[in-house]
C-alpha cells in the first residue's frame, strides 16, 4: 500500500524536496540582454562621485543622449568630405576614347530608339550634340571632357541654349548613374535640341581645355 505524503516533512524529506525545487530550470536562467546592459552601465558609474546618485533609467537615458551627440558630430564633420566626393564625381565623361563622328552617334541613338533603348538614345544623342560642336570648333578637342564641363563651355559659345545644355547635361548624368530613367520624351527632347544646337551660330573663339 502507498505511503501517504506526511504533512510535516522529516529533514531528509524536506532536503529532497529543497534540491527538486532548486533545480527546477526557472532558477537558472541566464539574464536577460536589459539586465546585461544596466550591469554594464553600473560597472561604467562605479567609480563615480556620490555627489551625482542617478537612478538606473536616467543613467540609460545620459549614455543615450551622449551617444547620439556623438553620433551627430561625427555625421556633421563627415559632411563636406561626402559633399566633396560628391562633387569630384558628380559629372561623367561624355566621350572619352569614342572616335565616332557625330553623323554615327546619331545612327546609334536612332538605333537604340527604334529598339525602345531610350536610355541608350539619349546618351548616344547627347554624345553626337557634343561631338557635333568639336566638328563645328564650337569646342576644342577634349576626350576627358565631362558632361558639366561640356554644357558650361558650349553655353559660353551659345548663350541661347546655355539651359538646355546643362539640363541636358544633368540628364546625361542621371542616367548614367542610373538616379533617372530615360523615356521617349526624353529622347524627343534630346532631339529637338539637337537640331536647336546644330542651327545656333556661337559667339567668340573657343575656350582653351585646361591642363589636366
Amino acid at each position: 500500500m502507498r505511503a501517504e505524503v506526511p504533512v510535516v516533512p522529516d529533514a531528509e524529506t524536506a532536503r529532497r524536496w529543497a534540491t527538486e525545487e532548486l533545480a527546477d530550470p526557472a532558477y537558472h536562467q541566464d539574464p536577460s540582454l536589459l539586465d546585461r546592459f544596466l550591469e554594464w552601465l553600473d560597472s561604467l558609474f562605479a567609480g563615480a562621485p556620490d555627489a551625482l546618485p542617478l537612478p538606473p533609467l536616467a543613467v540609460v537615458a545620459l549614455v543615450v543622449l551622449v551617444l547620439l551627440l556623438v553620433v551627430g558630430i561625427a555625421f556633421w564633420v563627415a559632411g563636406p568630405v561626402r559633399a566633396a566626393r560628391r562633387t569630384a564625381t558628380a559629372s561623367v565623361v561624355v566621350l572619352g576614347d569614342d572616335t565616332r563622328t557625330a553623323d554615327q552617334l546619331r545612327a546609334a541613338a536612332d538605333d537604340a530608339a527604334a529598339r525602345g533603348d531610350w536610355a541608350a538614345a539619349v546618351l548616344e544623342r547627347f554624345r553626337a550634340v557634343v561631338r557635333s560642336l568639336e566638328e563645328r570648333a564650337v569646342l576644342v578637342d577634349s576626350p576627358g571632357r565631362t558632361a558639366d564641363e561640356a554644357a558650361e563651355a558650349a553655353g559660353a559659345r551659345l548663350p541661347a541654349r546655355t539651359a538646355d545644355l546643362r539640363r541636358a547635361a544633368r540628364l546625361f548624368d542621371d542616367v548614367c548613374y542610373g538616379k533617372a530613367s530615360a523615356d521617349a520624351d526624353a529622347d524627343a527632347w534630346m532631339r529637338a535640341l539637337d537640331r536647336q544646337v546644330a542651327g545656333t551660330r556661337p559667339a567668340g573663339p573657343p575656350a582653351p581645355v585646361a591642363a589636366r
